[in-house]
C-alpha cells in the first residue's frame, strides 16, 4: 500500500525522508514537488506571521497571514488526497484491501 514499512505512518500521510509521501517507495506519486513547494509557502507565510506577532503588527494582519497559511495547508492536503487516492488507494481496491480505505477514512476524519 503506500510504501511504506510503518501502515500507521501513511494512514496519517506523514511526510517521511525514508518512505511515505514522495519518499523512496513512491514512485506512482506524481506531484511531489508540488507537495514541497506548497509545504516550503506555507512555512514561508508562518514565518511571517511569527514575525508580525514578534513586531507588534496589528491583529488584523496577523489574521489575514494566517489564513494564507490555512489556505496553503489545506491545499497541500487536497494535493496529498488525490494523488493517494489515484494511486494507494486505486492499487488497495484492485487488492481488496479494506484496512487501506478504512486508514483513509479515519486520515479525512482526523483532518477535517
Amino acid at each position: 500500500m503506500c510504501g511504506l514499512t510503518n501502515v500507521y505512518a501513511c494512514d496519517i500521510m506523514i511526510i517521511s525522508p525514508v518512505g511515505g509521501y514522495g519518499g523512496e517507495g513512491m514512485a506512482g506519486h506524481t506531484h511531489t514537488k508540488a507537495v514541497l513547494n506548497r509545504i516550503a509557502r506555507a512555512a514561508g507565510h508562518l514565518n511571517a506571521v511569527k514575525a508580525m506577532v514578534e513586531e507588534g503588527r496589528d491583529c488584523t494582519e496577523v489574521l489575514i497571514q494566517l489564513s494564507a497559511v490555512r489556505a496553503e495547508i489545506v491545499g497541500t492536503a487536497k494535493v496529498i488526497l488525490k494523488d493517494h487516492m489515484q494511486h494507494c488507494i486505486v492499487t488497495a481496491v484492485k487488492e481488496g484491501d479494506a484496512q487501506a480505505l478504512e486508514a483513509l477514512n479515519r486520515a479525512i476524519d482526523q483532518f477535517l
